[in-house]
């Protein structure tokens, strides 16, 4: 876990497999974090990158990685990794656009 990483209120990380979280993380409340599903047998580590920013009650699958910046919108289904530098959300989420310069700045 990198430094300044916030993890909001009744967040679950199952990190069976392992969940590296960088500097300047942000997570929402009410969070799912899976490294194993139960449900496809799917597993695999997680990687939330530098200044990347997790809407609440999101759920991320095993095996996925968001990009550096990137921001995933609330109530969202991540099961493809975001690239870096991105607005995504939906479900299951969906690439909106690049963010602006203003919206990649570290929030400390």
């Amino acid at each position: 876990m990198g430094e300044k990483v916030d993890i909001g209120a009744f967040t679950y990380l199952n990190a069976k497999h392992g969940i590296i979280i960088e500097d300047h993380v942000q997570i929402g409340s009410h969070c799912a974090i899976y490294t194993v599903s139960t449900i496809d047998g799917k597993n695999g580590r997680i990687i939330l990158e530098r200044n990347c920013r997790i809407g609440s009650h999101t759920v991320i699958m095993p095996g996925i990685a968001v990009g550096e910046n990137a921001i995933i919108g609330a109530f969202s289904f991540v099961n493809r990794n975001i690239s870096k530098n991105m607005l995504a959300y939906g479900v299951p989420v969906k690439i909106i656009r690049p963010l602006t310069d203003d919206e990649m700045a570290v929030h400390e």
